[in-house]
């Protein structure tokens, strides 16, 4: 299990995003308030964010985020209208190490995921292989449950143009569904294209990791809309997404909610 966070909105720094709330994700590393699987997030973190050619755009380290040197002066400097981050507690077998640290990238989508499959080797790995076409299985990296689902959806992308982001987290979600049979699945995923943000509660067989999300927490400038596993502030303007429900997050619409 890990702790996610996601900023879109005016631009800020890194340091604000990550650092500064009174629940920073930075403090969910060591003092999680809602982690049900573990104690500590001490296995690496990641950034994303996007260039200024619109590119995604990541940081990432195996070890644990209060450990490097570098992040103070990295986010002192670092400015951008969009981030996500995630702190880890890796799962048995996933390793800890580069290949399996979050977020995953491609073709211009970042990609997150909170949660775990259980049995993940013998459960769902082979489906989703059987499933992926070679190219797509070749880009895999690393040996997590979270990014063998990350290229699932890019095959149900590259599949269909004409699939948007949110259609292919159903349609992945409603795939995991008819391909498991028993073992529990917890399913908070977080994808985006550098214009919105869509995240899922979900699980299978199990309860729904927590997931936040804030329109108009005062700790931000007008305009910001901000997801995170906990509340990253103590505003009264955070509430949580329903469960087996995927958020979209849209700069110039109001927050929508569809139930998976």
């Amino acid at each position: 299990m890990c702790r996610l966070a996601a900023y879109l909105g005016p631009r800020i720094s890194l340091q604000q995003f990550l650092l500064e709330s009174s629940h920073s994700l930075y403090e969910q590393a060591w003092a999680p308030r809602e982690l049900k699987y573990a104690r500590l997030n001490a296995d690496g973190f990641g950034i994303g964010w996007y260039s200024v050619d619109r590119k995604p755009a990541m940081y990432v380290n195996q070890m644990p985020i209060w450990s490097d040197i570098n992040l103070p002066d990295l986010a002192r400097s670092l400015t951008a209208d969009l981030w996500v981050a995630m702190v880890r507690s890796a799962t048995s077998p996933f390793r800890s190490g580069p290949a399996n640290m979050q977020p995953f990238s491609h073709d211009g989508i970042m990609f997150l995921h909170n949660g775990l499959v259980e049995d993940f080797d013998r459960s769902l790995r082979g489906r989703i292989r059987h499933f992926l076409s070679t190219e797509i299985e070749a880009g895999i990296g690393g040996n997590t449950d979270s990014e063998y689902i990350f290229a699932l959806l890019r095959q149900l992308l590259a599949s269909d143009d004409a699939l948007t982001l949110d259609e292919a987290m159903r349609t992945g979600l409603a795939l995991i569904n008819e391909w498991l049979d028993g073992p529990k699945a917890l399913l908070n995923l977080l994808l985006t294209d550098g214009e919105r943000l869509y995240a899922t509660r979900h699980a299978l067989k199990g309860e729904c990791p927590s997931l936040y999300f804030t329109t108009d927490d005062e700790c931000f400038d007008e305009g910001a809309q901000l997801i995170a596993s906990e509340r990253l502030t103590d505003g009264e303007f955070w509430q949580p997404v329903p469960e087996h429900h995927l958020l979209i997050l849209d700069p110039n619409e109001p927050p929508e909610l569809i139930r998976l």
